[in-house]
C-alpha cells in the first residue's frame, strides 16, 4: 500500500488541498488581463509576447536547514555521521543554501520564488520558524537532528521535498538513514503516508527543479476557477464535475447560454466591436504561415465571440474557459463555430477548451501549468504499428509557448461551418500524452514523437504520432476519452503532482 491508495482517509491530502485551493482564491483574485490584447492574440512578438501562465502564482518555497550539535564524550560515541557540528559551519550552509537557492530560480522556466533559509535543532525552533505560513512547499535540507523535526513540517500539510548531501559536501546524516529511519521506520515497507521516496533529492538540483516545477502546476491546478459555457459535463460520465470538484477543488462556475446569447447580440449590434474583429481577422489572414480557406465573416466573428470571452473571464476573475455544446447551442447565436476563438485564447496564455469534459479538462490546467504552453485538447484513435492519431478542430498554433505554428485556417468538420485552424504541428518534435480514466484514479500518460500532420477527414488539426513505448501495451491500457497533449516530456513532474492529490499515473513511456 502508498501513501495515496486510502486517499479519502488521507488527512494530509485533505488539508494540501484545503490550503492550496484557498491560496489559489486569492490568485483568482489578481487581474492578469494584459497579454490578452489583439496582439498577443495574433502573435505579435517583440514586448507583445503572451504570458503563457496567466493568472498563475509563484511557488513560494521555504528551506529549512535541520541540524545538530553535538558535544564530545570520552570513551563514548558522541556524534552521528555528518559534517556540520558546529554553530559556523550551520552558519556557512545556511548561506549557501540561499545562494544555491538564487541560482536555482534564475534557472526555472516557471515561477519560483525562496524564503530565507531557516536553521533549527529542536521541534521547539521548528515550529517557531517564520514564513511558514507564507510557503507553498518546505524544503528540508536534512543535515542532521532529530526525525521529529520533520514531523513538525510535515504536520503542516504542505509538500516537502527533502534535499540531501552526499558528494556536494558538506556531509548530511539524513543520506544514510532517511530511507530505513524515516521512510520505512524500521521496517521493510514505506511506512509513511505524507512523504515518500521521489520526495528525496540527493545532489542533484536539476532533481530538485522539477519536482518543485510539478509543486507549481499543482499549486496552480488545485482550486483553479474555470467558466463552464453551458454548465460543466463529462464524456459519458455524469460526475466528471463533482470528481473535478473533489480531486482538484475546481471552482466551476456556470455560464447561462441566455447570459452569452444577450451578450453576443449585443456585440454583433456594436459597429466599433464588429470594425475592430474584422480587421483582426484581416491581420490573421495576412499573416505569415496562415492560410484562409473559409469565409472571412466567419473568421471576423470567432474574433467577436474571443473577446466576449475575454470579457466573461476579466468578469468572473478567471482564466480559464470551456464550452458546452460547441457543435450545435453555440454556433446560431454566435454566426461562427469556437473553434478559431478557443485557439486564440490558447495562444494568448488562457486555458480554452471545447466540450466542457471534466474527466480531461483537469489534465490540460496541470499540463498548461507544468509546460508553460497551451495544451492540445484531442481525441484519440486505434494505436497500430507504433502509430496513433490525435485530432480536433481547436488546436492552439503556440505550442511551443513562443512561436505560433502554420495553419490552414478552414471550417469546423462536423458542421463545415464557420472557422477551425488545421494546424502544422512540427515534425519531430516530442509530446507528452495524458489521458485520464473516468473515475479520476488513474491516468495513463506516455510520449510521442510528431512524424506527420495529415489532412484525413476528421477534425481538422491532427497529428501522427509515433509512441515512445509499446503501442501494444498502450491498446490494452488505453482510459477514458479524450487526450491532452503538449510539446515537451512532462510525465516525471505530472506523476509527482498526481501521487499529491490521491491519483496514480502508469507511465508508458518509462524506461
Amino acid at each position: 500500500m502508498t501513501q495515496w491508495d486510502n486517499v479519502e482517509t488521507s488527512l494530509t491530502r485533505r488539508r494540501f488541498l484545503r490550503m492550496t485551493a484557498a491560496a489559489s482564491a486569492a490568485v483568482a483574485s489578481v487581474p492578469a488581463f494584459a497579454a490578452g490584447t489583439g496582439d498577443a492574440l495574433l502573435g505579435r512578438r517583440g514586448n507583445d509576447q503572451p504570458d503563457m501562465r496567466l493568472g498563475s502564482h509563484p511557488l513560494v518555497v521555504k528551506p529549512v536547514l535541520t541540524y545538530e550539535l553535538p558535544s564530545r564524550q570520552e570513551s563514548s560515541s558522541w556524534r552521528s555521521w555528518g559534517e556540520l557540528h558546529s554553530p559556523e559551519l550551520v552558519a556557512q550552509e545556511q548561506q549557501r543554501i540561499d545562494r544555491d537557492l538564487a541560482s536555482l530560480v534564475t534557472q526555472a522556466d516557471f515561477p519560483l520564488r525562496t524564503l530565507p533559509t531557516a536553521a533549527v535543532r529542536s521541534p521547539e525552533e521548528t515550529a517557531r520558524i517564520e514564513g511558514l505560513d507564507r510557503a507553498d512547499a518546505i524544503l528540508i535540507y536534512a543535515a542532521g537532528g532529530p526525525a521529529q523535526l520533520f514531523e513538525v513540517l510535515l504536520g503542516t500539510g504542505k509538500p516537502v521535498v527533502f534535499f540531501i548531501r552526499h558528494k556536494t559536501k558538506p556531509y548530511y546524516l539524513w543520506h544514510e538513514i532517511i530511507h530505513p529511519r524515516f521512510l520505512r521506520a524500521h521496517s521493510d515497507q514505506l511506512a509513511r503516508q505524507d512523504a515518500d521516496y521521489d520526495d528525496v533529492v540527493v545532489d542533484d538540483p536539476a532533481e530538485l527543479r522539477w519536482r518543485l516545477r510539478a509543486l507549481f502546476g499543482l499549486r496552480n491546478t488545485v482550486g483553479r476557477r474555470i467558466l463552464a459555457v453551458g454548465g460543466p459535463g463529462g464524456w459519458a460520465v455524469a460526475n466528471a464535475p463533482d470528481l473535478a470538484r473533489q480531486r482538484w477543488s475546481l471552482d466551476i462556475r456556470t455560464v447561462e447560454y441566455p447570459d452569452l446569447e444577450q451578450r453576443l447580440r449585443a456585440a454583433h449590434a456594436d459597429q466599433r466591436r464588429v470594425a475592430q474583429a474584422e480587421r483582426e481577422g484581416e491581420e490573421l489572414a495576412r499573416q505569415k504561415g496562415v492560410t484562409l480557406e473559409t469565409s472571412r465573416e466567419f473568421v471576423a466573428k470567432g474574433f467577436l465571440l474571443t473577446e466576449v470571452f475575454r470579457e466573461l473571464l476579466a468578469e468572473a476573475e478567471a482564466h480559464a474557459i470551456t464550452v458546452s455544446g460547441c457543435m450545435t447551442t453555440i454556433m446560431p447565436m454566435a454566426q461562427t463555430a469556437p473553434c478559431l476563438t478557443l485557439s486564440l485564447l490558447n495562444d494568448a496564455g488562457y486555458m480554452a477548451y471545447c466540450e466542457s469534459d471534466f474527466v480531461v479538462i483537469p489534465a490540460g490546467i496541470l499540463l498548461h501549468h507544468l509546460a508553460g504552453k497551451p495544451t492540445f485538447f484531442c481525441n484519440p484513435t486505434y494505436p497500430h504499428d507504433d502509430t496513433i492519431t490525435f485530432a480536433h478542430c481547436t488546436a492552439p498554433r503556440r505550442m511551443n509557448g513562443v512561436d505560433l505554428e502554420p495553419a490552414r485556417i478552414v471550417t469546423h468538420f462536423e458542421s463545415d461551418y464557420g472557422a477551425a485552424p488545421k494546424v502544422q504541428f512540427r515534425r519531430g518534435q516530442t509530446v507528452t500524452a495524458l489521458m485520464p480514466d473516468f473515475r479520476a484514479e488513474e491516468w495513463v500518460g506516455y510520449r510521442c514523437e510528431i512524424v506527420d500532420h495529415p489532412f484525413l477527414p476528421i477534425c481538422r488539426s491532427q497529428i501522427e504520432a509515433r509512441v515512445i513505448g509499446d503501442d501494444h501495451e498502450l491498446t490494452r491500457e488505453m482510459r477514458g476519452f479524450h487526450h491532452m497533449v503538449a510539446y515537451g516530456d512532462y510525465l516525471r513532474e505530472v506523476g509527482y503532482a498526481l501521487k499529491k492529490v490521491g491519483i496514480r499515473l502508469l507511465d508508458l513511456s518509462a524506461s
